[in-house]
């Protein structure tokens, strides 16, 4: 099987072709320019469509009117990769190409731009590669599934060219910019004090036991970059979230929306301590990562901004399952997960409500914001063809995913951290440069 390192070698551009944006080999400047953004049709591919990439090559589908056809599908599940095949056809009218191995879709020279919607241990080599094979990325949250990956991706873009969305797409949610600038305008005075929460009841998954791999699935290249282990019947599909191996747990399954807003409003990048609390406390099984967190970050001139997950609990805060809170010298505002938002006076008294008809679909796993993420494909369209502001961009995506990582590396180490708010590196804690990238699959090292 070709490796990964045999496959950048293959389509790595040379020094000569750098200033084209990481085109092919094969193609040259003349019909470089015939990709995407000359032209009004965007040809995209979709890479990891069991769940939420499915919904996504649905979205995209159905987004024909704009110059989106969604051409070719990517799973290493034979079946996922069938139903997707099936629902494009029918949203669209057009049957997408079937791919089991990334590294072959990628080859297609007619594909402008990739959705990546695979587990998070793929999402930084996903992008490098399809940035490095000339397309454009739209990369569901998290970025990265280690800090050491955020830095590789920013390389990546800026010495291919190419744009890349990620999936906070609440960055592109009308009410919700709407309630960004009423923030920066001084509707609630300074802020001081972010909050933000996500509760859900999540079942035990189990303990695994080492099975033969189904027919149905390439374990092989599902691991991709990860280091292998033996195939295990609780992991494939959702449950690697809570493995360390693989996923990242629900601060950055969840979270890494949530602490993104807070950041947004609040005007902060990186903070200058972390601490995290949490366990795993609902049930005995194989899932690691913690069930219950709670994160405090401490940011120059005094602010401060938690997270708490409970995902094992039913649960609202100020009504919703799931949200933040901004509280400042003049009142609160309050945002759930959906695109609204309430403001509150400093006794708690309702001044504003604005709601919407489009709404956050608490327990929809799959596709809880469908009538809305059509805003974020829509930017990222624009951003390809006219060059518009990407409304979230990679850079400031790393920043909110390097904050809920700095917290599970808190979780693992059991300690609190000092943070270069320049940087958002740990200071002074050698334990956790071991935690900061991760080791990989031999001919599957990342490198830009």
């Amino acid at each position: 099987m070709t490796t990964r390192r045999e496959f950048i070698k293959n389509v790595a551009v040379g020094a000569s072709a750098l200033s084209l944006g990481g085109v092919l080999p094969a193609f040259s400047a003349k019909s470089y320019k015939n990709i995407a953004g000359a032209n009004e049709q965007l040809r995209v591919g979709v890479i990891g469509v069991n769940s939420r990439g499915n919904a996504l090559a649905r979205g995209f589908a159905n987004e024909k009117e704009r110059g989106c056809i969604v051409t070719d599908i990517c799973d290493v599940d034979s079946r996922a990769l069938e139903r997707c095949i099936q629902a494009v056809t029918e949203v669209a009218g057009n049957r997408p190409n079937g791919h089991r191995d990334v590294r072959k879709m990628l080859e297609n020279r007619d594909i402008d731009a990739v959705v990546i919607a695979t587990p998070d241990h793929w999402h930084a080599a996903g992008a490098v590669m399809a940035m490095q094979a000339g397309k454009h990325v739209y990369l569901e949250k998290p970025t990265s599934h280690n800090p050491a990956e955020n830095q590789m991706l920013i390389d990546a873009e800026k010495r291919y060219g190419k744009r890349v969305q990620v999936g906070n797409q609440r960055r592109s949610w009308p009410n919700i910019k709407h309630a960004m600038e009423e923030l920066h305008n001084g509707i609630i005075g300074n802020i001081v004090y972010g909050k933000s929460w996500y509760y859900n009841k999540r079942p035990s998954i189990g303990i695994g036991k080492e099975t033969a791999v189904p027919d149905w699935l390439d374990w092989e290249l599902w691991q991709g970059p990860a280091p292998r282990l033996p195939y295990k019947d609780n992991i494939v599909h959702y449950n690697w979230h809570w493995r360390w191996h693989w996923g990242t747990g629900e601060s950055l399954n969840n979270g890494m929306h949530y602490i993104d807003l807070l950041r947004w409003g609040m005007k902060l990048d990186y903070p200058v301590h972390v601490d995290s609390v949490g366990s795993r406390s609902h049930y005995t099984d194989d899932w690691e990562t913690p069930d219950t967190q709670l994160v405090n970050y401490k940011f120059g001139d005094d602010k401060v901004m938690t997270w708490e997950s409970q995902s094992c609990i039913r649960g609202s805060i100020n009504g919703h399952q799931s949200g933040v809170t901004f509280f400042g010298d003049k009142g609160s505002m309050v945002i759930g997960g959906g695109n609204e938002y309430d403001v509150y006076d400093l006794d708690g008294e309702l001044v504003k409500h604005i709601g919407s008809e489009m709404v956050f679909e608490a327990g929809n796993l799959v596709n809880p914001t469908q009538s809305l993420d059509a805003y974020h494909f829509q930017n990222f369209f624009n951003a390809i063809r006219k060059g518009e502001k990407l409304n979230s961009q990679l850079k400031e995506a790393c920043i909110s995913t390097q904050l809920m990582q700095l917290s599970n590396i808190s979780h693992l180490l059991g300690k609190s951290l000092n943070v270069d708010p320049q940087r958002g590196t740990v200071i002074g804690e050698k334990e956790a440069e071991r935690l900061w990238a991760r080791e990989y699959a031999q001919g599957w090292e990342l490198k830009v």
